[in-house]
């Protein structure tokens, strides 16, 4: 599926490699989804340390990257301008607990209901996205503060840049594989820029960008630990009905996001992650997030892709990202400051090529026209809105495919029995949405006094299925006619009421299943 993996196995070299490959690209990308939330850089910065030392260490998949991300920051920038950043660290300490509990309740086992094109819409729409939040990188500031794009020989080098990045990316595996060819690039185009003193833009060029005029002079991505803090707001009510909503939405983005993540690095290394226990390392670093100044966030598909293509597999590759990432903050800064972005968007451009499902152009040749519209359905909105809705709505829309198609599929063999009695012999699922066509199979006028229904070769799916059978046999009542139930549940027989009478039971071969039901609730 993915032709940029080159190595399955884990070791600690790969891994040590990897993440420092990884390090370096979670800094532009940590402090623009600061910008994003309206929150100060190192905010970004101490969110994708915290984030992505947890989760390695208690998350549910090695070798998945985590830290602040734009899904997340979006939600928290009208929280930011309202009520401050306070408010902020207590909702994502609040949506740590609510993913924590996710995870108790092994929540994490419904994201197998996400459909395979859902999954290649999404992976084709994450693509998509990267792809465009790279071009951002090809704008600069004019005179009067306006972005614009870049033009002259900045451009130039800046495309050359780029491509030479990607042609070490590609070729270097062929020659050897003893070091991440994304490591070796960044650090030559880096050598390059810098010896041949060469007009391009570096990643503190990006944070002066972002900055009022007055701080440009002085910016810089050195910091400190991060300290334990309680968030200073009021513990009330009020303040719970502020935070909640935000809280609550972070939690399932985060959650949808990291959990489609895993799967999706499950099927590239050809290994299985742990969906509850990513619930609870996401809800865990998201907790200590709160509490240590930082805006948390889920798993990043980008780096979580520049890390299995750079042979990081293992724990270790997480952990040495955002240990050599706090290594930087604390005694390095100026050594990512002169990173040329032009390597950076190489590098993610890359991971664009990797992640993008080509296949999947041969695949809507060959599958149905509905499972092409979801496809094309939840790409568009994971460019247009955002991943975590363009996937509930491509689960939706799926689910409502699955039973327009079935509705009709209910169908009936009639023949007469020896005793003269007429005999309905069902197949295919009674549900919600076949339920009105099971109702016309039916010839309650003309037929014979006994009348027998065996769903030997059905099932009753949920409670329109057993109401409409309760129908079905009201009607046969009211004729004065005699209605035989063959091989249905017990469960269905429970919540039956006018056809319970007419179950003829036989506890040998009537199927036991639940029924979907919300009667007694």
């Amino acid at each position: 599926m993915f032709d940029l993996i080159t190595k399955k196995d884990t070791n600690v070299k790969n891994d040590i490699l990897s993440g420092i490959t990884v390090a370096l690209a979670l800094v532009p990308e940590a402090v623009a989804f600061a910008f994003v939330a309206g929150v100060e850089p190192m905010v970004g910065l101490y969110a994708a340390f915290m984030m992505g030392l947890i989760t390695s260490i208690a998350g549910g998949r090695p070798g998945m990257i985590s830290g602040a991300t734009g899904a997340t920051a979006v939600v928290m920038v009208a929280l930011v301008a309202q009520h401050g950043i306070q408010y902020l660290f207590a909702a994502v300490l609040l949506a740590g607990l609510l993913q924590m509990l996710a995870g108790v309740f092994k929540l994490g086992k419904f994201i197998r209901l996400v459909p395979y094109p859902v999954m290649l819409g999404f992976v084709n729409g994450l693509a998509i996205v990267i792809f465009l939040a790279q071009l951002g990188q090809f704008k600069v500031l004019d005179a009067l503060g306006n972005s614009v794009w870049m033009q002259g020989e900045m451009l130039y080098i800046m495309l050359g840049l780029v491509l030479l990045t990607m042609a070490i990316i590609f070729f270097l595996p062929k020659l050897t594989t003893a070091v991440p060819a994304s490591l070796v690039a960044i650090v030559g185009v880096t050598a390059l820029v810098h010896g041949l003193d060469l007009e391009a833009r570096t990643v503190i060029d990006f944070v002066r960008d972002m900055l009022p005029e007055e701080q440009k002079a002085t910016a810089t991505l050195a910091g400190e630990l991060p300290s334990f803090a309680i968030p200073m707001v009021p513990f009330t009510l009020e303040t719970l009905y502020i935070i909640l909503p935000t809280a609550v939405i972070i939690a399932m983005i985060g959650l949808i996001e990291s959990l489609l993540t895993l799967s999706l690095i499950d099927e590239m290394t050809d290994t299985r992650g742990q969906g509850n226990r990513e619930c609870l390392g996401q809800g865990l670093a998201n907790t200590v997030n709160g509490f240590f100044g930082g805006m948390g966030g889920c798993a990043m598909i980008g780096q979580s892709m520049i890390n299995i293509n750079s042979g990081g597999r293992g724990r270790l590759s997480g952990i040495t990202a955002a240990l050599v990432l706090l290594g930087f903050i604390l005694f390095a800064a100026p050594l990512i400051e002169m990173i040329p972005l032009a390597a950076l968007v190489g590098v993610m451009f890359i991971v664009v090529i990797g992640t993008f499902e080509w296949a999947s152009f041969r695949i809507i040749r060959g599958v149905n026209k509905e499972d092409a519209f979801v496809l094309f359905l939840v790409t568009a909105v994971t460019v247009i809105a955002d991943l975590a809705i363009a996937v509930v709505v491509g689960v939706i829309v799926s689910a409502l495919v699955f039973a327009w198609k079935h509705a009709t599929h209910i169908s009936a063999k009639m023949h007469t029995d020896s005793d003269g009695w007429k005999v309905y012999e069902l197949e295919g699922p009674l549900f919600f949405g076949s339920a009105l066509h099971f109702k016309d199979l039916f010839d309650p006028q003309n037929d014979p006094q006994d009348v027998v229904i065996d769903f030997k070769e059905s099932r009753v799916w949920d409670s329109s299925g057993v109401d409409a059978i309760d129908g079905l046999a009201d009607k046969y009542e009211q004729l004065g006619k005699k209605l035989h139930i063959r091989h249905i549940s017990q469960e269905c027989r429970e919540l039956m009421s006018k056809a319970q009478e007419y179950v003829e039971m036989n506890l040998n071969e009537d199927p036991r299943y639940h029924v979907a039901s919300n009667k007694f609730d």
